[in-house]
């Protein structure tokens, strides 16, 4: 399939305005480059070095950038939206220099396009993760290098839930350990669990795109004797008891099964709880306590809780 990149180049003020004209003509996502993300100072927490194209950002104002496809409606389409653009001075809305722009894309480019924005990054004391299209060389011995193609759904292992995840195995995973993962998407979590020592991971997501892609990440990190990735709901697919579990997925699905967490973590052992939304932190920590766990660290990173609570011996 063709698409159309449709370019507008406008100012931050028009952002949310454009941006609503585009999803109403049917452009399921916007992209935004703004002249001022370039010069942005970002928090180095391990180290991390920033690659910015200064080619990628406008030098005054703001692109936003929309995906149509290629049909006998396309023209009609853009010239609606220009004119609902125009249209926006009528509010005393600054358009900038208001220029649009139209171009062909190739689905197959477009769908990997996104690559040129992912580089290595060390995301924890000994952790750094490196897309496979990408060379690294790593700077200390005891790092661990998680190979890693993310597909476009399951994301690029950088997220702060994904984080703050990989931190709390560190804190816990030992030698000998049996480990699940739920909700693995990526299979991050789980190779992460596997390079720490854990001697079986147990590892499932409901989606089979997931499923697959984990799969392969599993095997492009030479894992697949310690991770068996499995489709399945939850924790329906669990035979025995993890001394750590882990579930990287929305609040309030974690809320829902506390009480059968409680019975697959073994007594003394850990569950991770993360992808929680600050404003669901009390919720969740309440959950938890409710079926039995002893919460022994919130960690927080920019919007986003993960907790490590403990099943009493």
């Amino acid at each position: 399939m063709k698409w159309s990149e449709l370019s507008i180049h406008t100012t931050n003020e028009a952002i949310e305005s454009v941006s609503n004209i585009l999803h109403e003509a049917g452009a399921s996502g916007v992209v935004i480059e703004d002249s001022e993300d370039f010069a942005k100072e970002r928090e180095d927490r391990f180290g991390e070095i920033y690659s910015l194209d200064p080619s990628d950002f406008p030098k005054e104002g703001v692109i936003l950038k929309a995906y149509l496809p290629v049909n006998s409606f396309l023209g009609e389409t853009v010239e609606a939206i220009k004119l609902a653009i125009n249209n926006l001075v009528k509010f005393d809305i600054n358009l900038g220099a208001n220029v649009v722009t139209i171009s062909e894309v190739n689905e197959e480019e477009w769908a990997t396009s996104w690559k040129k924005y992912y580089h290595p990054v060390k995301i924890s004391k000994r952790f750094t993760i490196v897309p496979t299209w990408e060379t690294y060389n790593p700077v200390s011995s005891d790092e661990l290098i998680i190979e890693l193609d993310p597909g476009m759904a399951f994301g690029t292992g950088t997220h702060p839930t994904t984080v703050m995840s990989l931190q709390a195995l560190e804190k816990t995973v030992q030698p000998s350990h049996q480990v699940i993962d739920v909700g693995t998407g990526s299979g991050v979590l789980a190779i992460g669990a596997a390079m720490l020592g854990a001697e079986h991971v147990h590892a499932l997501d409901l989606d089979e795109v997931a499923v697959h892609a984990a799969q392969i990440n599993v095997k492009l990190n030479k894992m697949q004797s310690k991770i068996a990735v499995v489709q399945g709901n939850l924790l329906d697919t669990i035979k025995e008891p993890g001394d750590v579990v882990v579930a990287n997925i929305l609040a309030e699905i974690i809320i829902s099964f506390t009480d059968d967490a409680f019975q697959v973590v073994k007594p003394g052992g850990i569950y991770i709880t993360s992808g929680i939304i600050m404003p669901k932190k009390n919720d969740v920590k309440e959950a938890l306590e409710a079926s039995g766990f002893v919460v022994e660290d919130v960690m927080m990173m920019e919007d986003w809780v993960t907790i490590i609570s403990k099943k009493p011996e």
